[in-house]
């Protein structure tokens, strides 16, 4: 009995060497934060202090504000095409850069390095594009479809945004999926091969079944950076033109620092958390279902 509560002493005392200080940091630095700012959405905050409760008036504000839900819906079909897309092109590169040939260490990297442009400098690079590059382009070549700058308006403004998105994340999901591909045994291939399977065959009943796991963790990340998108929402359009390509991260920042409303502000942005951690939890879920147990 001795030996046992000895035993447990010196466990919990390596516990409180190698993980008390990262757990204490990671409570002062996020969960407190977190959690009084969820408590300041039932104040009437003014960005340095509070007077009074006013219980879920706040949220109410919130759910009454069009430019709110507007946001939102934007998000959502922001959310949705770059989930699509990000992961057909990552998917696809992915299969390219594994066929057997030289120079694939070459294009790896090269599609890789979108990823490690920041968002701010991105946005600014491919507005002088879409303003200026692509026009005299299309003026040049005499191809209608980009003779207009494309952040003009609101659905070219919109498509813009999510061509960005895919060429600066592609790449980063292209890494995931060649892990996933790499992962697969090649006994498991050379046997469909023995077996005289079509290379699609193979790729739709043996490769993407063996790496769910994969795609799983690709289409979370996704998830959670195009509901997070700010800086190349800010720098690519600002969410014009009149406000029609504004994503929910950049509305709560100019509700609370752009017209100082910073108790509804956060409130709103306590409710972009709960929507953004439902939609992935749900992602999550019905993914590792499709998994197959290896």
């Amino acid at each position: 009995m001795k030996s046992k509560k000895a035993g447990a002493l010196k466990h919990f005392k390596r516990f409180g060497i190698f993980a008390a200080v990262p757990l204490f940091v990671f409570g002062i630095v996020l969960v407190f934060p977190f959690l009084r700012g969820i408590f300041l959405t039932f104040t009437n905050w003014d960005g340095f202090d509070y007077d009074s409760f006013v219980g879920l008036d706040n949220y109410a504000l919130s759910i009454q504000d069009e430019a709110f839900w507007s946001a939102m819906t934007m998000t959502f079909g922001y959310v949705i095409a770059s989930l699509i897309l990000v992961n057909l092109v990552g998917f696809g590169l992915a299969l390219l850069v594994t066929i057997p040939m030289r120079g694939t260490n070459v294009f790896r990297t090269f599609f890789f390095v979108p990823n490690l442009i920041g968002g701010v400098i991105l946005g600014l690079i491919w507005q002088f594009i879409f303003a200026s590059v692509l026009p005299s382009l299309s003026e040049l070549f005499s191809i209608p479809f980009f003779e207009s700058d494309w952040l003009l308006t609101p659905t070219t403004a919109f498509w813009a945004m999510v061509i960005v998105t895919v060429w600066q994340m592609g790449g980063y999901m292209m890494i995931i999926y060649i892990t996933g591909l790499m992962s697969i045994e090649k006994d498991v291939l050379e046997a469909a091969i023995i077996d005289g399977a079509s290379a699609f065959r193979t790729l739709m009943s043996i490769k993407i079944p063996l790496m769910a796991q994969a795609f799983t963790i690709s289409m979370f990340l996704t998830i959670r950076n195009s509901f997070m998108a700010y800086d190349l929402n800010l720098s690519l359009t600002g969410g014009g033109p009149y406000r029609t390509t504004e994503l929910i991260s950049l509305h709560v920042f100019k509700e609370a620092f752009g017209f100082g409303n910073f108790a509804t502000g956060q409130s709103q942005a306590v409710m972009m958390f709960l929507v953004i951690a439902v939609a992935a939890l749900t992602q999550v879920v019905l993914s590792k279902r499709a998994e197959v147990q290896r």
